[in-house]
């Protein structure tokens, strides 16, 4: 396979898949082109880097893309979902804050982030990307869990809402370091 094509075929597969799902709506074309190609590439990418690299693998590109499991746009998404959510933040969260109890959502998304740097480590030492990508899922999957659990945006509690901000924050933050590690981009919306 060519990899010029293959890589023409992940975006268009990337824009089939992104104007089925409707959420395009205030795009102009070359956004819509730049997020195309970003969702392709980093789909592709992932997909190659998520398992071990010494095994044979049937490459997918409709499954590749799909916006749910452990795949690039998934990932990406949650991603543009967090920046959504710090857009629509209207009070400042740069201060430091801190809760007095966490609830076990927080707790698990904390330990979550406290194994980035370990990850890391041992992602450099054994070569294996797959790794970063599978910390990097896992972290995402952690973050979905907490978002549907626990109010962010609409708790009335200020000092939870801040905190819960932040967390998102720097989730957000997370991803894009591992993703970068990765060699794939993070859109800002999708």
């Amino acid at each position: 396979v060519d990899a010029d094509d293959l890589m023409a075929e992940m975006t268009t597969t990337a824009q089939t898949i992104s104007e089925d799902l409707g959420k395009l709506e205030g795009y102009s074309e070359e956004e819509k082109a730049v997020l195309f190609k970003t969702i392709g590439l980093g789909a592709l990418k992932y997909y190659m880097l998520k398992d071990n690299t010494k095994k044979r693998m049937m490459f997918n590109p409709e499954e590749s893309v799909n916006f749910a499991g452990n795949t690039g746009p998934f990932i990406q998404y949650t991603y543009a979902r967090i920046q959504s959510i710090i857009r629509k933040a209207a009070f400042d969260f740069s201060a430091p804050s801190t809760l007095n109890e966490l609830n076990e959502k927080e707790k698990e998304l904390i330990k979550q982030l406290e194994l980035f740097p370990e990850v890391i480590q041992n992602g450099a030492q054994y070569h294996s990307p797959a790794l970063i990508a599978n910390y990097t899922y896992e972290l995402v999957r952690e973050y979905n869990s907490f978002y549907q659990a626990v109010s962010i945006l609409g708790e009335e509690d200020l000092q939870k809402k801040v905190f819960r901000v932040q967390l998102s924050k720097k989730v957000a933050d997370t991803i894009a370091a591992a993703f970068s590690l990765l060699g794939i981009n993070v859109p800002e919306r999708m």
